[in-house]
């Protein structure tokens, strides 16, 4: 699993006052995190012609019943998109910064959410990178097909400086319950949010 151009900055990066959204069933998406998407509805194909025609960002918002849809996503930037001859069209979406959806600017042919961005509290720095090297140490093991994959991860991991992102990262990759996701993405401080994540990791391990 290569994730060495995950380390996108998004200092400095002016984020749009609105952005589109495709709304999915429990599909969370997290900042620093690259999520594969197939787009073939038309009006996700729209959505899709009008962020490359602008901006290139868009949101995948979480359906949560009701016509209605989570209040926090993630902003996330098109790094690849490729047109197929039908007219769908493989992306690839990289997650760049929290964001809160505070209204909607339009709902047809596609949704555009007016949004702002979700601020991160303080957490201690030595905190984190402490709370970075416990979760790693949780990882499950890997399998022998993975084996190679999971060992660079890893490594990659170790060295990156933003220990917010590491966080993220484990937590898009690893943790499989939506209740549990759905928490780590709302989740504001970075210290707290290593906390759930490790909980969840060691629940797995059956620690």
């Amino acid at each position: 699993m290569d994730i060495s151009s995950k380390t996108f900055s998004a200092k400095g990066f002016v984020l749009p006052h609105t952005l589109p959204v495709i709304v999915l069933d429990d599909c969370y998406h997290f900042p620093a995190c690259h999520l594969p998407l197939f787009i073939f509805e038309e009006r996700y194909r729209r959505l899709l012609d009008h962020a490359l025609h602008t901006d290139r960002m868009f949101c995948v918002g979480v359906s949560s019943g009701f016509n209605d849809v989570l209040p926090v996503t993630t902003a996330g930037l098109i790094r690849a998109s490729v047109k197929n001859p039908d007219g769908t069209s493989q992306v690839m979406l990289y997650g760049i910064c929290r964001v809160r959806i505070t209204g909607w600017e339009q709902t047809k042919p596609f949704r555009i959410a007016q949004v702002e961005p979700v601020l991160t509290q303080h957490a201690p720095s030595k905190i984190l990178r402490q709370l970075k090297s416990r979760a790693l140490d949780l990882l499950p093991p890997p399998t022998d097909d993975s084996c190679a994959s999971m060992q660079q991860m890893r490594q990659e991991l170790e060295e990156m400086d933003e220990a917010e992102a590491v966080c993220d990262i484990i937590a898009f990759h690893f943790v499989r319950k939506k209740a549990a996701l759905r928490l780590l993405l709302e989740e504001c401080c970075p210290q707290r949010r290593y906390e759930k994540l490790i909980s969840e990791l060691e629940k797995a391990q059956g620690c």
